[in-house]
């Protein structure tokens, strides 16, 4: 019998066995400050300058460019100041409409100091109107941020042809890509993205650390200032097990076989639609490890609270709005109803699952839905 499953892996993953080794490794024997002169100083800042590297490569960028932070929501708020600070003519943000909360209230509090923020609409399977940000582009824009893939539905944006409208334009673009780096293939040159945000513990790494992707050229402020860490941009000693068990991570998640993910989730999905379930959000362009279904008729709350009863766990949507009583945003602007919210499950599959853990959920979900 299965013992637990964990299905909440969109809020954050258990760690891999080697990336905890390796952070391990450096936090007992190479635990130099990497800004230090010394021998034990030098050994860390190679660990560094080797995950930097490492990193870049994943994302098609240079090392120069790859920024740590704690994580997305600290580099999703740098966008906005580090940008703000250097065009200080350019008053008009473009967001979509299903942005993570670390975008959606940073672009309200920008809102309060007279920028105009302006969001870009969804169609019902959670796709951006592309011609929308082609027609709202104009002088006046400072950027557009669109998330690679949405957090809650799991669909996954065109970023290439959003990037080209950017460079077509002359506008800055950037993309939160927590849900996607080290799952899907991004190619930040060649996709014209300007900024990306990323973090380690969507994918089996570390909480705490996370990246921004800052493209040579782009003109940008420190967040934090001290020390002159990061190139003088981002201040403070470096986290550098954080940043070493990030980039094993990284290295791990990239070769699991995502496509075998794919194909259970897809299983799950046609057995949940049998019982009548609806499923929100694209089919096909979505990410492999996503399922997010309307259960008609039942209180997902409760449903969620007797799974965990049954030591299975997955989501009623976003982890940072789950203990807010207000309704996601983001499922609003996909034209949901409050009695379909209040009826959703975000169901977010490992790189490990199995079929026989699939199984034993369904079994399990079957008999709390018969009561």
């Amino acid at each position: 019998m299965v013992k637990e499953l964990y299905f909440d892996n969109a809020a954050t993953t258990r760690v891999y066995p080697a990336v905890v080794g390796v952070m391990n490794e450096i936090m007992l024997a190479e635990y130099g400050n990497a800004s230090s002169l010394h021998a034990l100083g030098d050994k860390a800042s190679k660990f560094l300058i080797n995950s930097r590297a490492n990193i870049a490569r994943a994302l098609g960028a240079r090392t120069h460019e790859i920024f740590f932070t704690s994580g997305t929501t600290e580099s999703n708020n740098w966008v906005f100041s580090g940008l703000a600070h250097n065009n200080s003519d350019k008053k008009k943000i473009l967001i979509s409409s299903i942005e993570h909360p670390s975008i959606r209230e940073t672009a309200n509090l920008f809102r309060n100091w007279g920028y105009t923020i302006v969001e870009i609409p969804v169609d019902s399977r959670g796709f951006v109107d592309i011609d929308f940000i082609e027609k709202n582009i104009d002088l006046s824009t400072l950027f557009v941020s669109v998330m690679h893939v949405n957090n809650i539905f799991g669909t996954i944006q065109n970023l290439k042809k959003i990037g080209d409208i950017c460079k077509r334009k002359g506008v800055i673009f950037h993309t939160d890509c927590a849900q996607s780096f080290g799952k899907l293939k991004i190619l930040v040159h060649d996709w014209n993205i300007d900024l990306l945000s990323a973090s380690a513990h969507k994918i089996s790494g570390p909480k705490g650390v996370g990246l921004l992707y800052v493209r040579e050229g782009v003109k940008f402020s420190p967040f934090i200032y001290g020390g002159g860490q990061e190139r003088g941009l981002r201040s403070g000693t470096e986290n550098v097990p954080g940043i070493v068990g990030f980039a094993k991570a990284v290295e791990i998640s990239l070769k699991e076989d995502w496509n075998k993910v794919s194909e259970i989730r897809d299983y799950i999905i046609a057995e949940l639609e049998n019982l009548g379930c609806k499923l929100i959000g694209a089919r096909d362009n979505r990410l492999c490890n996503n399922i997010f279904v309307i259960f008609p008729g039942i209180d997902a709350e409760k449903l969620l609270y007797q799974l965990s009863e049954k030591k299975i766990y997955v989501s009623t949507g976003s982890a940072c709005d789950s203990k807010k009583e207000t309704e996601d945003k983001s499922l609003i602007a996909l034209g949901l109803s409050s009695k379909e919210i209040k009826s959703s499950l975000r169901i977010s599959l490992p790189a490990d699952v199995t079929r026989k853990e699939a199984d034993y959920f369904l079994k399990v979900l079957k008999e709390l839905i018969k009561r």
